[in-house]
């Protein structure tokens, strides 16, 4: 079994052209904490995050710098709290800032917005099921006011559909919509991009942000017909609650980045003890 396993695995891994080393890292055991104490050092304008006396550096090798010092507190806070071994797929503020730093497919922020915006076609809570009439009773009483809410605080016009298709969102909207998310730095927009890609939704995203939504509320809301299912059918509760767990974490940690990166560095250095 354990080797059938591999091998299905391997033959996924290799159909997507996943270089060998990145199999080994898939499968290989996370590393030892290697440190014992974490900290965060001003460096001119910027923060670093220092592992006991090392610096700590980024996927591509670059010193890790970020310009505001709560979010350097935050990602050191992350490695203290690995114990024996570092699972850096739980570390979700140290990862969305690597990527904003190593910027791994040379992404601009134009890019980023331009995904995004072009998400909104495809957005889980525009997409309202009438085929089950409890279920679309569910998806109007707790979707249906969140929508209304967007285009109010956006200035837009999105509209759902209860067919397998969506009245395409205008370029005006997506314009409009651009315009606001240019407005944020770099790293904040790959904070959004995602949250988007946690929730499958543009809408849910920007209302945490904007914190109409508590993590938890929206990520709920982004698996309302899972849960409605389960809560007819019954649910697995281990399984179906490490992946909201793991979700809410994900979404939580885009609200801290784009919350970091909109805010101005007014905080006196300090040492994570």
């Amino acid at each position: 079994m354990v080797v059938n396993f591999y091998l299905r695995n391997m033959s996924k891994l290799f159909s997507k052209r996943i270089k060998y080393e990145d199999f080994i890292r898939f499968y290989a055991a996370p590393p030892k904490r290697f440190y014992k104490n974490t900290g965060i050092l001003r460096n001119e304008n910027k923060f670093e995050v220092i592992l006991d006396q090392r610096k700590l550096k980024t996927p591509k090798g670059n010193i890790f710098s970020v310009e505001n010092e709560a979010l350097a507190i935050a990602v050191a806070t992350e490695w203290n709290a690995q114990k024996g071994n570092i699972i850096q797929s739980k570390m979700h503020i140290t990862t969305l800032c690597n990527t904003a730093l190593d910027n791994p497919n040379n992404l601009t922020k134009y890019d980023i917005v331009n995904y995004i915006v072009n998400c909104l076609d495809t957005d889980t809570v525009l997409f309202q099921a009438n085929e089950d009439e409890d279920l679309f009773k569910f998806q109007i009483a707790e979707w249906d006011p969140v929508i209304e809410w967007f285009n109010k605080r956006f200035g837009v016009n999105l509209k759902k559909s209860i067919q397998m298709d969506v009245p395409p969102v205008s370029d005006q909207d997506k314009a409009t919509l651009s315009k606001h998310l240019m407005s944020y730095n770099f790293a904040a927009i790959n904070g959004f991009m995602y949250g988007v890609d946690t929730l499958k939704s543009v809408v849910l995203t920007l209302a945490c942000i904007e914190k109409l939504l508590t993590p938890e509320k929206a990520v709920l809301l982004s698996r309302l017909e899972e849960e409605y299912q389960t809560g007819r059918w019954g649910r697995v509760e281990w399984a179906h609650d490490l992946n909201q767990q793991d979700l809410q974490a994900r979404l939580a940690a885009v609200v801290l980045i784009v919350y970091f990166n909109s805010q101005s560095n007014n905080i006196k250095s300090k040492n994570i003890k």
